[in-house]
């Protein structure tokens, strides 16, 4: 990685002045797309020059991460400019009814991938595959589709600068992904980037409802043309903005995955660790440590205030008896879900629950980012219980 670094050392010399850096890449989405920014947009770039603005700031910020970031935004302005094209082109996909979607939230590290791989594979369900994400559209031939799939392959070869990626998080432009690629802004930018104070309190004021409205038009440019079916989504930090999911789908149910949060808390700093090491020369895992506990703990309090005012709309997984008996929980899963569980089903769930031996390698310790379980414990609070009793 540090010869990535210092091979790329030239494009940090941008980071000066983040608002050209920023105004350069719009340019070159424009290009890239072949349509020009409208008014619709405005608020969607400055609240990305925001948030570029605040990675410029961090200290330390390595080659690989401001190069990534700014990729990454102009990546999200050209899909952004496509979809918004696309339904000025064709009004009729606003009218394409996203029926009784199914959002897998949970704190991360909770088995919502298992969970979400398992829902996805259904032929009644649908997930967003990674490379949808990357370039959502029409259908474009399988010619088209293919260049793009391998292009998200290119940009997503992890194992360039952190192979330990493939072993963690393993990532598969075929396979449905998490929505956050189409939500442009969120929590993740904290944990899996930098600690970045300014976004974080900008973060807590912000209103989230036109992001979760643009995941809607994404889905409406996917579902257009195509065989419906009733969509699955995964992004675990969802678990923070139900009512915003609700307002704009509001026949929405909600998949909550739950497990021990002393578990979670060393298998999420250990991931934000890894990642964090890309965007920054060197990582304070005391530091990481607290945060991810603050935000993960106020995340689910926040969960569990809609949880109590929306009790029919909120799913309890335990995590012990989906990751140990799927063959028995997932069928009560369906039915709760309100889906039909078929042979099909039967036959795709090896499939989906089949774990690489390479997972095994992933290993971790609390006390490596100076928390204890009985820390853990106090900040979640009755969480605990709660977590112990859809367990047992």
């Amino acid at each position: 990685m540090k010869l990535y670094n210092l091979a790329l050392s030239p494009a940090l010399r941008s980071r000066a002045d983040p608002d050209a850096a920023w105004d350069k890449a719009i340019a070159a989405a424009e290009r890239t797309a072949g349509l020009r920014v409208g008014d619709e947009d405005r608020s969607w770039i400055e609240d990305f020059r925001f948030l570029i603005n605040c990675v410029a700031e961090v200290p330390g910020l390595t080659p690989i991460g401001w190069m990534t970031t700014t990729m990454d935004a102009k990546q999200r302005l050209v899909n952004r400019l496509r979809i918004r094209n696309l339904h000025r082109q064709n009004p009729e996909i606003g009218a394409e009814a996203i029926r009784r979607p199914i959002f897998v939230v949970g704190l991360p590290r909770t088995a919502t991938t298992l969970a979400h791989n398992i829902l996805a594979v259904s032929p009644h369900h649908r997930g967003p595959k990674l490379w949808e994400m990357m370039h959502t559209d029409l259908r474009r031939g399988t010619e088209v589709e293919q260049r793009r799939i391998k292009a998200v392959r290119r940009q997503f070869n992890t194992t360039r600068f952190a192979p330990d990626f493939d072993f963690i998080h393993p990532v598969d432009a075929e396979k449905p992904e998490e929505s956050m690629f189409l939500l442009p802004q969120g929590a993740y930018h904290l944990l899996f980037h930098a600690p970045m104070p300014r976004y974080r309190a900008w973060l807590d004021e912000r209103d989230p409802v036109e992001d979760y409205r643009f995941l809607k038009e994404a889905l409406q440019v996917l579902q257009y043309g195509r065989l419906a079916g009733r969509w699955v989504l995964k992004y675990p930090l969802d678990l923070a903005h139900m009512d915003t999911i609700r307002e704009v789908f509001p026949d929405a149910t909600f998949v909550w995955t739950h497990r021990d949060p002393s578990t979670v808390m060393g298998s999420l700093c250990s991931l934000a660790d890894l990642a964090q090491s890309l965007f920054v020369r060197r990582v304070d895992r005391d530091e990481l440590g607290g945060f991810a506990l603050d935000l993960m703990a106020e995340t689910v309090e926040r969960g569990r205030g809609f949880r109590q005012r929306h009790r029919d709309a909120v799913i309890d997984v335990p995590y012990h008896r989906l990751a140990s008996a799927p063959e028995r929980y997932v069928p009560e899963l369906y039915e709760r879900l309100g889906t039909a569980w078929t042979d099909a089903d039967a036959e795709h769930l090896d499939r989906a629950v089949g774990r690489p031996v390479r997972d095994r390698k992933h290993e971790y310790c609390i006390g490596a980012y100076g928390l204890t379980e009985d820390r853990i414990q106090r900040a979640f609070g009755d969480y605990v219980r709660m977590v112990t009793a859809v367990n047992g």
